[in-house]
C-alpha cells in the first residue's frame, strides 16, 4: 500500500496514531483578505494578472465552490481556528483593535492540533482575534498575552487587528516590535486619547482620505479606526507591510525546513487601506485595489520560491483562500470604484463582503500538494471550517466530541480523491443562510437591500429566498414560490443545526 493510500485510510478510519515525521507534509495556509471569487486571473479576471496564484492553481486543485465560514473577517478566522461556527459564540463579530483574546488559552485549536501531531507552528500576518483578557486590557508596553502562543502557536508575528485599526504596530510573540520604552503606547476606542492629529480634525494632513468612518488617529498620513498615542518608532509604514510579513513568513519556513511545520499566513492584502509598495503602484489600470492584488500575488510567489529553493515543494500542502468576499469601497477614497471598469470582483456571483448572497462567502480556494494531489478543478462544496477535522484525519488524530463541532473531514475532497463535499453548509453574514447541494436558502430578513456605505447588496428579503445554483449561479431567480416544500425543509434543517449546537456527528 502506498503512502498516499495510507493517508487516505487514516482519514477515513480516524486512526489515532500520528504519522511518522518523514510522511507528514509541511502545511501552509495562506488566507488573503477581502479577495473575491473573480479577483484572480485563474478565476477569470482579465484586468489583473496573478501569475503565481495561477501557477498554484494549475499545479493543484482549484475549487469552484469553496467557502469562508463567514462574510466578514473575525468570524471566519475564529471558525477556522476552532472548527466551530462563529455565530454560536458571542463576541466573535468584527473586533476593535483592543479586544480581548476570543479563545480559551489551552483549548484544542487548529494550531494546537498540529503541534500535538509533532508540527512546529507559526502565524504571521493579520490576527484580528483579540489579545489579552477581558479583565485586564492589554498594556502594549509590556508582555502581551494571552495570544497566539497560548492557543498552540510556537511563533507569532502579528498585525494585532487590521491595517485600518489602531494600534498600528507589529507584535512579535509577546512584545511590540521596535518599541521605545520612553514613548509608551496608549490605545483607546470610542473616546479620544491624547492630542495626536485625527483625520476628522486635520484632513489636510492626509495622503489618503476616508470615504466613511476611518477618521481617527493619523498614522503614516492615513487616519484609522480608533485612537492611539506614543510608539512612534514602532509604527508600521503601510507601503512596507507586505514586504515585512512575507519576509517573516519565509524566514519561518527557512528556520523549520528540517522538520514538519504548519504556517498560518494571513496576509493584509487586499484589505483597506490599500497602500501597495511603490514597485507595485501602476501595475494595473484599477488603481490601489488592483495593484494590491498584484502585491498579494507577489507575496504568494515569494513563499513558492522559498519552498523551491529549499526543495520542499513536493511535500508541502498549500491552501490559499480568502476570509470573505470582495468589497470595493470599504472606507477610503482610493479610486477603487472609479477605476473598476469591467472588472467583477465577485465574478459570476452576486453580493460580496457582508452579503448573504454567494459572493459573501464563496471565494478563491486552491489546494496544492504535488506529492499527493492531481491537478484539476473540483466543484465539491468545501469550507475553511473543515480544515481542523481534515488535518486531524491527515495526521491520524481523533477529535474529541466536544471539539470542533462544525468541522467535517473533507480530506478526500481536498486531496481530489472524492468529488463529494459537504451536504450542508451554513453561510454567515447579517443572518444565516443554508446550502444543501446546489440549493441555497436565505430566510426572510428585514433591512436595506443594499448597504449605503459599501454599495454591496445585503441579500435581505422580507419574503425569504430560494435559489437553484445549478441553473442560477448569480442568484437572480427566487424560486421559493415554485418549491415551497424545499424551502420549508431547508428552513427546518437550518433551525436544527442552530439548536443542536453542532453539525459534526
Amino acid at each position: 500500500m502506498t503512502v498516499r493510500h495510507l493517508l487516505l485510510t487514516a482519514a477515513l478510519l480516524g486512526l489515532s496514531a500520528a504519522l511518522p515525521a518523514a510522511e507528514k507534509p509541511n502545511i501552509i495556509y495562506i488566507l488573503a483578505d477581502d479577495v473575491g471569487y473573480g479577483d484572480l486571473s485563474c478565476y477569470g479576471a482579465t484586468r489583473v494578472n496573478t501569475p503565481n496564484l495561477d501557477r498554484l492553481a494549475a499545479q493543484g486543485l482549484r475549487f469552484t465552490d469553496g467557502h469562508a465560514p463567514s462574510a466578514t473577517c473575525t468570524p471566519t478566522r475564529y471558525a477556522t481556528i476552532t472548527g466551530q461556527y462563529a455565530w454560536r459564540k458571542k463576541g466573535t463579530a468584527i473586533l476593535p483593535g483592543d479586544a480581548a483574546l476570543i479563545f480559551e488559552p489551552g483549548s484544542l485549536t487548529l494550531p494546537a492540533l498540529m503541534k500535538q501531531a509533532g508540527y512546529t507552528t507559526g502565524v504571521v500576518g493579520k490576527w484580528h482575534l483579540g489579545l489579552g483578557t477581558a479583565e485586564q486590557k492589554v498594556d502594549w508596553n509590556t508582555e502581551i498575552k494571552p495570544g497566539p502562543l497560548e492557543i498552540g502557536f510556537d511563533y507569532s508575528f502579528l498585525i494585532p487587528a487590521t491595517g485600518d485599526r489602531t494600534p498600528c504596530v507589529f507584535v512579535e510573540n509577546h512584545r511590540v516590535v521596535g518599541l521605545d520604552p520612553a514613548d509608551p503606547i496608549s490605545v483607546r476606542y470610542g473616546e479620544k486619547i491624547g492630542d495626536e492629529p485625527t483625520g476628522r480634525e486635520n484632513p489636510d494632513l492626509l495622503k489618503m482620505k476616508p470615504s466613511h468612518g476611518h477618521d481617527m488617529t493619523i498614522v503614516n498620513g492615513i487616519s484609522r479606526i480608533g485612537y492611539m498615542t506614543g510608539g512612534k518608532a514602532a509604527r508600521w509604514v503601510d507601503e512596507d507591510i507586505a514586504d515585512t510579513i512575507t519576509r517573516k513568513a519565509t524566514a519561518f519556513v527557512e528556520q523549520n525546513k528540517e522538520k514538519p511545520f504548519f504556517l498560518y499566513f494571513p496576509t493584509h492584502d487586499i484589505h483597506v487601506p490599500r497602500v501597495p509598495h511603490p514597485r507595485f503602484v501602476g501595475k494595473t489600470e484599477m488603481g490601489a485595489r488592483g495593484d494590491a492584488i498584484v502585491q498579494l500575488d507577489w507575496c504568494v510567489g515569494e513563499v513558492l520560491a522559498t519552498l523551491e529553493r529549499l526543495k520542499l515543494t513536493e511535500n508541502t500542502l498549500i491552501i490559499f483562500s480568502s476570509d470573505n468576499g470582495p468589497v470595493v469601497d470599504d472606507g477610503y477614497q482610493d479610486e477603487a470604484v472609479a477605476k473598476l471598469g469591467n472588472h467583477s470582483p465577485s465574478g459570476p456571483l452576486r453580493g460580496g463582503k457582508y452579503s448573504n448572497f454567494e459572493g459573501g462567502t464563496r471565494v478563491p480556494f486552491i489546494v496544492r500538494w504535488p506529492d499527493r494531489i492531481k491537478p484539476g478543478t473540483s466543484d465539491a462544496l468545501v469550507c475553511q471550517i473543515d480544515l481542523m477535522a481534515s488535518f486531524a484525519a491527515l495526521t491520524g488524530q481523533s477529535l474529541p466530541t466536544e471539539v470542533a463541532p462544525d468541522s467535517l473531514n473533507m480530506l478526500p475532497a481536498l486531496l481530489g480523491e472524492s468529488k463529494t463535499g459537504r451536504e450542508y453548509l451554513v453561510e454567515h453574514a447579517s443572518q444565516l443562510s443554508l446550502r444543501h447541494g446546489t440549493w441555497k436558502y436565505i430566510p426572510p430578513g428585514k433591512g436595506p437591500k443594499r448597504q449605503q456605505n459599501t454599495g454591496v447588496e445585503s441579500g435581505k428579503d422580507e419574503k425569504g429566498q430560494l435559489f437553484d445554483l445549478s441553473r442560477d449561479l448569480g442568484e437572480k431567480m427566487n424560486v421559493l414560490s415554485e418549491h415551497p416544500d424545499k424551502a420549508a425543509a431547508m428552513a427546518a434543517k437550518l433551525e436544527e443545526i442552530q439548536k443542536s449546537g453542532r453539525s459534526r456527528n
